[in-house]
């Protein structure tokens, strides 16, 4: 066992910040993670959006905690991503003098009607020309890099323990404890080869071996395929840029926290409104400001579902007013009102722009626009 403080030492790779630009976005309707085209995920909050970060290397690049698989070749001559037509299913390709490698990673649907602690992420690294060597490093850094945890060796993967979250990594590959409270692997793979890892709430492994793990991958991203699409076939939008309408209506999909049907405004925190400013705010909230424009969107497009939750969800906040209380600008996804605002001084803030704030302290304003906006 190895045992993890708030201490961490560096990558033995340089970590920098990708554009904002360069990062994909999976989810399961409860959370969501940013996977870069180095293949690097750098934002995951577990169990719901507003949750604790695992992994918030866009947010300290050094202390934040990554889950990255790339080619041990460098350089990489290109980096590419795209998106499973009509999925939110991300596939990463790595080009080399040596091959042709891709990622593709997803999060199992979670359409459960209240909250839920099974969240995963799986990830099949496939190489599809050549021979590719790969490095995998899962490094988290539980509660926004502010919790200890401990790794411990179990069969086909490891269990990163902290005080109140428990993550386990699964592979068909050999994984190893890193002594800097990650795990590693380093993989080639031949033309037409596979490996897959699985992190999830899970102390054991569903499956045991190579073959099983790939049949339960091919499941899971049929019917991840599947959800996908049959919910994009209710859109009623036959017009012009009709790809670019699907992928703006799937990124809301992504957004919608399902338990609730509350929509977030982001799916992370303290992105600065100017690289090395002050204005970095915590929007992993819903504001009534932009419920009107969201249901309009919705509605139109024909996601009726999705429309009335999110209206059941407006009204609740109002219908829970006491007399003569002014309507609160935001609420969290669970309909809360109070959002304390926190600065964490200890994240260096994306690309140097402080300071981290989780909250926001904007909940307790008074927002006149927001009747006008949904009235």
């Amino acid at each position: 066992m190895v045992t993890t403080s708030e201490k961490r030492q560096s990558a033995s790779r340089v970590r920098t910040y990708l554009p904002i630009e360069d990062y994909g976005i999976i989810g399961d309707l409860h959370t969501v993670a940013l996977v870069g085209k180095n293949g690097s995920i750098d934002w995951y909050c577990v169990p719901a959006f507003d949750a604790p970060s695992v992994f918030g290397a866009l947010l300290d690049s050094e202390k934040g905690g990554y889950f990255q698989i790339e080619p041990r070749e460098t350089p990489v001559e290109s980096y590419k991503q795209h998106y499973l037509p009509d999925t939110n299913i991300l596939v990463t390709r790595f080009l080399t003098e040596s091959g042709v490698g891709e990622v593709t990673d997803f999060m199992p649907i979670q359409q459960a009607t209240s909250p839920t602690d099974r969240h995963g992420i799986l990830r099949a690294v496939h190489v599809v020309t050549g021979s590719l060597s790969f490095e995998m490093t899962c490094r988290p850094a539980f509660n926004y890099a502010r919790d200890s945890h401990t790794v411990e060796p179990v069969e086909h993967g490891v269990v990163f323990r902290s005080p109140n979250l428990m993550l386990g990594l699964f592979s068909t590959v050999p994984l190893q404890a890193d002594g800097q409270g990650g795990a590693r692997a380093s993989f080639t793979l031949g033309e037409d080869e596979w490996a897959y890892f699985s992190l999830r709430s899970a102390e054991a492994p569903v499956v045991t071996t190579r073959e099983q793990a790939a049949v339960e991958f091919q499941k899971v991203l049929a019917d991840t395929k599947d959800y996908w699409r049959n919910w994009l076939k209710q859109c009623r939008y036959q017009g012009r840029w009709r790809e670019v309408v699907y992928r703006s209506a799937l990124a809301l999909k992504l957004l919608t926290y399902a338990p609730t049907g509350a929509v977030v405004a982001a799916a992370t925190t303290s992105l600065p409104e100017g690289i090395g400013g002050e204005r970095n705010w915590d929007y992993r909230f819903t504001w009534l400001r932009d419920a009107g424009l969201t249901l309009q969107s919705l509605s139109m497009l024909g996601f009726e579902h999705e429309a009335d939750a999110f209206t059941d969800w407006v009204l609740a906040r109002f219908l829970q007013l006491k007399p003569d209380q002014p309507i609160q600008p935001m609420f969290t996804i669970r309909g809360e009102t109070e959002l304390p605002e926190i600065l964490l001084d200890h994240l260096d803030g994306y690309r140097q722009s402080r300071p981290v704030r989780i909250g926001n302290g904007a909940a307790k304003q008074l927002q006149m626009d927001v009747f006008g906006e949904l009235f």
